[in-house]
């Protein structure tokens, strides 16, 4: 009889053998090893398995809940990028397991293609790239002059600044005409062909300034979101990292390697790519922030953790809005936060607790259900012959 495997197993051990051996010899080595291969795959299989009665659950929170009470609370910065720095630590920690909407530093690891368009990629093309993709501002790449005697702004492009960005007068003005407070107001200076002219609809010194207030801030180019992108080189690619995250606009962008776009923002990745990317992101962005703190932890701790985060669908929180407040037990909802509300809903609704869990068998002081404790012996004795 054959050992039963999943099915990943075998085609992992399958992969192995297609990359080890030529065509020719796979066959012949399948023949000859191939259910010696098979079985002892199966017994490190079995012998990986949590014996039956195991406290999984509390094992992975112990796992998970221990080191992370020896992480240093530390911001880590991306070697040789400058001014990015994204949290790690305890912080990041408590923030993927909270399932946050928005991580306090979002950030985006974006590699490049090799080649675009027949040409390899190369510096210049990179920085095209990271500009496309970085937001610039008015202020970015002009300065804002405020006319008080015609009642206008002057936008004096930065003809350096506006060269690297690929960016032309004409855009500028086209952008503007679209924001709603000098909406048909903008033209290029015809004198010069290169300033801009917002004029105000209405002789007012509080419209002026308003219009600043508006304008000076337009969005002329970028992704929403992405506040700074900074070109870094990958061994013998490039990459962007970014400050800011939107994973489904750069995914958009021609040039970047879609496949291995990374962000740090768990919910985006379930709303753009599905809940099996967000399991695997929260698998990797877990085991990432506690290898960054030299802590060494069972994956498979990290992966029931994911797993129960995610397996009906959406993203929840471990904690009261989420796993740990819909536990069926009320006493195990109580020991964890709010307990007078949790017990006072219980006995208004007429909750019964069956003791089946690790907490509320403690706090009722009973043997728990694990282990030796999942046994019960029973005894009957002979009935005595007269």
């Amino acid at each position: 009889m054959s050992p039963e495997l999943p099915i990943k197993i075998v085609l992992d051990v399958a992969s192995r053998i297609r990359k080890a051996y030529p065509e020719e010899e796979r066959v012949e080595y399948a023949e000859k090893r191939g259910k010696d291969l098979m079985e002892a795959a199966h017994w490190m299989y079995i012998s990986h398995m949590m014996d039956q009665n195991e406290s999984a659950g509390v094992m992975a929170a112990h796992s998970l809940g221990e080191p992370g009470t020896q992480m240093n609370m530390r911001t880590f910065h991306y070697a040789g990028v400058a001014n990015i720095n994204v949290t790690q630590g305890l912080p990041r920690l408590i923030e993927i397991v909270d399932a946050r909407r928005v991580p306090a530093t979002p950030s985006m690891e974006i590699p490049l293609v090799s080649e675009i368009d027949g040409l390899e990629m190369d510096e210049g093309i990179a920085r095209h790239i990271a500009s496309e993709i970085e937001v610039t501002t008015l202020l970015d790449v002009a300065s804002i002059l405020t006319d008080v005697t015609n009642m206008v702004l002057i936008i004096v492009p930065d003809a350096r600044k506006i060269s690297e960005k690929g960016i032309e007068p004409e855009d500028i003005r086209e952008r503007l005409n679209k924001v709603k407070a000098v909406r048909g107001n903008v033209d290029i200076d015809p004198t010069n062909g290169i300033n801009i002219i917002a004029r105000s609809d209405e002789p007012s010194f509080k419209k002026l300034q308003s219009m600043y207030d508006t304008i000076k801030s337009t969005k002329i180019k970028g992704i929403d979101g992405i506040t700074r992108a900074v070109l870094s080189k990958d061994g013998a690619g490039w990459k962007i990292i970014t400050e800011g995250s939107n994973l489904k606009e750069v995914l958009k962008v021609k040039g970047v390697d879609a496949e291995h776009v990374m962000t740090n923002s768990i919910l985006e990745v379930a709303d753009v790519l599905g809940i099996e990317a967000a399991r695997n992101a929260l698998i990797r962005e877990a085991e990432g922030t506690l290898g960054e703190a030299g802590l060494n932890v069972d994956i498979r701790h990290i992966m029931l953790v994911a797993d129960l985060m995610t397996n009906d669908g959406q993203v929840k929180a471990i904690g009261r809005h989420g796993i740990s407040g819909k536990k069926s037990s009320v006493l195990a909802r109580a020991a964890f936060e709010i307990t007078a509300a949790h017990l006072l809903h219980a006995a208004m609704v007429g909750e019964v607790d069956h003791l089946e869990g690790v907490t509320e068998n403690i706090i009722v002081g009973q043997p728990v259900t694990l282990g030796t404790g999942a046994v019960n012996l029973e005894y009957k004795p002979k009935r005595r012959t007269e």
